[in-house]
């Protein structure tokens, strides 16, 4: 029996769901355009603000290069108060990231206008690092809802194993495949929305934070606290 399929017969938990994954993929795009169209650094990709950082550093450019530092510090930052929220609360983590993770959203969002640059990007890099280290599974399998390199990898490798006939379901494939456009869409969407409406669009991710919010906070009939 395979990883996977032990995940199918398990129940699946309300923060590992597909529609969960879809909508913080759709998120993550969505601020990464955001943050580099507004800040010019990426608030998820940290592989990027390193060779930016790097890149510019080895011309002398130092000054544009550690321009990337604060998101990658902010990142970390995030990173451990994610471990702190899943040793402090347990299941309850995710609830309560996702709550930090609209609050900061929403005050970045209202001090679009009078927040200085670098505020803003700590704040968004904190929310994804958040992100990414809460919500690290769907439907029990890892996978990343702030960048598509390992769930694309994960698409391609399991179409393989269908067409080679060592697996026989296209869901898994699917599902990455899934998380791959949606992170897309939200950086398309994310681009057309900080460029046409500036003030008002980290709106969209918070809905979609919220309705995350909402999924891994109701409970199916016939469970109990």
């Amino acid at each position: 029996m395979t990883s996977l399929d032990i995940a199918a017969s398990s129940p699946i938990r309300r923060d590992e769901t597909v529609q969960v994954a879809l909508l913080l993929a759709f998120a993550g795009g969505y601020l990464d355009a955001y943050t580099w169209i507004i800040h010019g650094v990426m608030a998820n990709a940290q592989t990027a603000n390193l060779v930016l950082l790097w890149v510019y550093g080895t011309t002398g450019e130092w000054a544009r290069a550690l321009h990337f530092v604060p998101p990658m510090l902010a990142f970390a930052v995030g990173i451990v108060m994610a471990a702190f929220l899943r040793s402090a609360t347990g299941e309850r983590a995710s609830a309560i990231s996702t709550l930090i993770e609209i609050v900061m959203l929403v005050t970045v969002g209202i001090l679009h206008n009078r927040l200085p640059d670098l505020a803003g990007t700590l704040g968004i890099s904190f929310v994804a690092a958040m992100q990414a280290a809460i919500f690290t599974k769907v439907e029990g399998v890892i996978y990343s809802s702030v960048m598509i390199t390992g769930n694309l990898r994960q698409a391609i490798e399991g179409v393989f194993a269908v067409v080679s006939g060592q697996f026989g379901s296209l869901r898994r494939p699917g599902i990455f495949a899934a998380l791959c456009v949606a992170f897309g869409i939200g950086a398309a969407v994310g681009a057309y929305a900080t460029k046409v409406i500036p003030d008002l669009a980290l709106g969209l991710p918070v809905v979609a934070l919220l309705i995350v919010l909402f999924r891994c906070e109701i409970r199916p009939n016939g469970e109990h606290p």
